[in-house]
């Protein structure tokens, strides 16, 4: 069985954004492990007239410069990726990203992302994306950064671009709750103790802390989290929520 390739299509008018984060970090050993393919397309290089002039005045009047369709249009179509492959429009008018989707969107070989700046896209751009994904209820100057957010969320779930693939059960939003806290050397640092039972060598001591922490951390800043219909809380999780309900 070939290992899997997962190959990032991004349409932007800044492609030095989409390079200079892809060249580091966790993305970046993933490129150089050849488990991952980020490549920047330029709708200017696709203008016809002699400026490569990609935005015009809106129709109707008003603020801003809007995103002209024909550059943007003939820059997807130039690109190679499988019939079907999501092309995805960064816009805050989108579905907001989660886990989920990341970990759905990992499935995928191809994903192309259409970057807008200025006022906005025409609204025919649209056609061109078979989703609409926005990573929060804010406003960006571009949707290059949304786009990079989107790669490094689903890069990292690809088998064999982090180093220990076991960690990635034990983050935040994978079992629906938040991560919770994690402690190295020293014990005592300016006073302040790593929990005893993290010393104790008790592996299920330590599996129920942690499971703990996670639910009180969830607890105190994502509590919308716990009322998902699909948690799956045992008995020993609920009794330890209405010990912190009580406490409040």
């Amino acid at each position: 069985m070939s290992e899997q390739v997962l190959n990032f299509h991004v349409v932007t008018l800044f492609p030095e954004l989409v390079s200079g984060y892809c060249q580091t970090s966790i993305i970046g050993r993933g490129v150089k492990a050849g488990r991952l393919t980020v490549q920047a397309y330029n709708p200017r290089d696709f203008a016809t007239d002699s400026y490569h002039k990609v935005d015009d005045t809106p129709y109707g009047g008003g603020a801003g410069m809007v995103l002209k369709p024909e550059p943007f249009f003939a820059c997807v179509e130039s690109i190679a990726r499988p019939p079907g492959s999501p092309v995805i429009l960064m816009t805050p008018q989108g579905q907001t990203f989660n886990q989920r989707m990341a970990e759905d969107l990992s499935k995928e070989t191809d994903i192309t992302f259409l970057c807008g700046h200025y006022e906005g896209f025409d609204e025919r751009i649209r056609s061109l994306a078979t989703a609409e994904i926005s990573i929060g209820d804010f406003v960006l100057t571009g949707g290059e950064l949304p786009a990079l957010t989107i790669i490094d969320a689903v890069g990292r779930l690809i088998p064999g671009v982090l180093g220990k693939s076991i960690s990635l059960s034990h983050e935040s939003f994978n079992d629906g709750l938040l991560e919770g806290p994690h402690y190295t050397k020293p014990a005592d640092f300016r006073g302040m103790m790593v929990p005893e039972v993290l010393l104790s060598g008790n592996h299920a001591l330590i599996a129920k802390f942690r499971r703990q922490e996670q639910l009180r951390v969830t607890f105190l800043n994502r509590p919308d989290l716990l009322e998902r219909a699909d948690l799956q809380l045992d008995k020993e999780d609920k009794k330890f929520l209405r010990k912190l309900q009580e406490e409040l």
